[in-house]
C-alpha cells in the first residue's frame, strides 16, 4: 500500500482513543509534578537523601544518583548521567528555558561527604534524626552540602507548581568527589563537550553557614597548596649531640613555618583581615623515627624526617614572595631539605587574572543575586573569600562567574564536625530563598542597562 492511500485513510476509533489516553497521561504527569508539597513531605525527602551513605572513601554514588533521578522525574526535569571517570557518576538535570540561546544558570552541588566518627555523635551520622524539640536534623551532609542540592530541587518544584517557566535553561548538577579534590567530578566535567554545550553564564555552588542574621556569600576562594618537606641527616645514637640531624633540620623549618602561621593568624584575631584573606598554613602530619612492634626505637636518631603542610592561598596573595620563602626559609637545600607539591592550584584563571568573581555594581549577576535574596526576606553579608576550596574554583578558572552560597543563617558552622545539623525551619526558609534566586536569575530582562549587560545576561 502506498503512502498516498495511507494518508487518506481516516484514523480508527481505537487510534483516536489511544492518542487521547496518551495526552491525558502526559497531562496527568505534568500536573503531578507541579503539585505543591507539604513541609512534612519536603523534610522527609531531605532526610531520605541524608540517609544515603556517600562518605568517602567508599561513597554509595549509585544509590544517591538513583534517588536524585527519582526526584528529578517527580519535578519534571530532564536527566542524564555522565561517567567521565569510571565509577564516578555525575548527574545533570535540565529545566529547559523558553530562550535556550541565552547563557544558562548552573546550580552545582556535590553528592559525597566526609567520613565521620559515629561513636562521637549524639545521633548516628546517617540517621537524619529530627529532634522535635530543637528542630535540628542531625546528619553528615546536612550542612555540607546535601541541603543545598535538595533546596535546588524543592525550589524548582515550587516554581513549577506556580506555573513559572524560565527564560533561560537551568541546569542542576550533582557531582562526585568534591571532598577529595574534584578530580573525578568537576575537574574533567568542565573540559567536556557536554559542559561546553550547556553555555553556562553563571554558577552557584556551596557556601558556609552563618552564625548571624546575614547570609554569607563567597566570590573567590583560597587555592590549596599541599606539600611535603623532607629532611635528611646522618643517623646517630640517641645520646649523641651533633649538628645536622634530620630531625634538627626539619624542626628548624617547622619553627619558621609556625612563626609565619602565627603572624597570619594574628591578623585574623585582631579583625584586621578575614580568614579568607590571609595565607593559612597547618601541619597535616609529622613522620620520623624507626618503628618497632611496640612503638619506635628510642635510642636512634633517624636519618630522615618529613612534615606535611596544608597551605591555602587567597587570590590577593603575593605568590612569588611565598615561593621564595619556601625555598629560602622553609626548605633550604643547605639544610638537606627538599619539598614536593602534592597539589598546587593556581590563584589565577586561565586568562592570567585573579580567579575571582566581581561582587559589586559592575557585575549584573551580583545585582540580581542581591535583589533575589532581598526579595525573599534575607540579606547578604559582605562578600568573602572562601577559606577552603570548593568545586567553584574549576568554573572560575575558565573565567566564569561563580558564587558560593548556602542559605543557612543563625546556624553554627559544623561542616566536617561531629553532630553536624541543620534546623528544619532554616532548611525550609532556604528553599524560599532559592525559589527567589532561580526566578530572578532565570528571567531575562529586555530592558538591560546597556549592550554589555545584555551580552552578559
Amino acid at each position: 500500500m502506498g503512502t498516498k492511500n495511507l494518508a487518506r485513510k481516516p484514523p480508527t476509533s481505537m487510534a483516536m482513543a489511544s492518542t487521547t489516553l496518551l495526552l491525558a497521561l502526559a497531562l496527568l504527569a505534568s500536573t503531578v509534578a507541579a503539585l505543591p508539597s507539604s513541609d512534612a513531605d519536603v523534610i522527609s525527602r531531605f532526610q531520605e537523601y541524608l540517609r544515603i551513605d556517600t562518605a568517602q572513601p567508599a561513597p554509595d554514588y549509585a544509590a544517591a544518583v538513583a534517588f536524585l533521578r527519582g526526584q528529578a522525574s517527580e519535578a519534571g526535569l530532564e536527566a542524564r548521567t555522565l561517567e567521565l571517570v569510571a565509577g564516578k557518576p555525575l548527574l545533570v538535570l535540565q529545566w529547559p528555558g523558553r530562550w535556550p540561546s541565552l547563557p544558562s544558570i548552573l546550580l552545582n552541588s556535590h553528592t559525597d561527604v566526609v567520613p565521620s566518627e559515629p561513636h562521637k555523635w549524639d545521633h548516628p551520622p546517617f540517621s537524619a534524626d529530627l529532634d522535635e524539640a530543637s528542630g535540628r536534623i542531625y546528619a553528615r551532609g546536612s550542612q555540607d552540602m546535601k541541603c543545598v542540592g535538595m533546596q535546588y530541587l524543592e525550589a524548582i518544584r515550587r516554581l513549577r507548581s506556580a506555573g513559572y517557566v524560565p527564560d533561560r535553561n537551568i541546569y542542576i548538577t550533582f557531582v562526585p568527589d568534591e571532598e577529595i579534590g574534584g578530580h573525578g567530578g568537576v575537574e574533567p566535567f568542565v573540559s567536556s563537550k557536554e559542559f561546553k554545550d550547556m553555555n553556562v553564564g553563571l554558577v552557584l555552588d556551596e557556601g558556609l553557614a552563618s552564625p548571624g542574621e546575614e547570609y554569607r556569600v563567597f566570590y573567590a576562594e583560597r587555592s590549596p597548596w599541599w606539600l611535603t618537606i623532607k629532611a635528611k641527616g646522618a643517623p646517630g645514637h640517641g645520646a649523641k649531640l651533633y649538628d645536622g640531624s634530620a630531625m634538627e633540620n626539619l624542626m628548624k623549618s617547622v619553627e619558621a613555618i609556625r612563626r609565619f602561621r602565627t603572624a597570619q593568624f594574628d591578623l585574623v584575631k585582631s579583625g584586621e583581615k578575614a580568614e579568607g584573606d590571609v595565607v593559612s598554613v597547618n601541619f597535616a602530619y609529622l613522620k620520623a623515627g624507626t618503628p618497632t612492634p611496640m612503638g619506635f626505637v628510642m635510642n636512634l636518631q633517624p636519618s630522615e624526617a618529613e612534615v606535611g603542610l596544608d597551605i591555602r592561598i587567597p587570590p590577593s596573595a603575593h605568590v612569588e614572595a611565598l615561593e621564595k620563602r619556601l625555598v629560602e626559609e622553609w626548605a633550604p637545600p643547605s639544610r638537606n631539605l627538599t619539598f614536593e607539591f602534592k597539589q598546587k592550584m593556581s590563584v589565577l584563571d586561565n586568562f592570567g587574572k585573579p580567579a575571582m568573581t566581581l561582587a559589586d555594581s559592575t557585575n549584573p549577576w551580583w545585582l540580581l543575586l542581591e535583589e533575589a535574596v532581598k526579595s525573599a526576606g534575607g540579606k547578604l553579608g559582605k562578600p568573602e573569600i572562601f577559606p577552603a576550596s570548593t568545586d567553584a574554583r574549576y568554573f572560575r578558572q575558565l573565567g566564569l562567574p561563580a558564587f558560593g552560597f548556602s542559605p543557612m543563617a543563625n546556624t553554627p558552622i559544623l561542616l566536617h564536625d561531629h553532630n553536624e545539623f541543620l534546623r528544619k525551619d532554616e532548611y525550609l526558609k532556604g528553599i524560599g530563598v532559592y525559589e527567589s534566586i532561580i526566578r530572578v536569575l532565570a528571567t531575562h530582562k529586555d530592558g538591560a542597562k546597556d549592550d554589555e549587560s545584555r551580552a552578559e545576561l
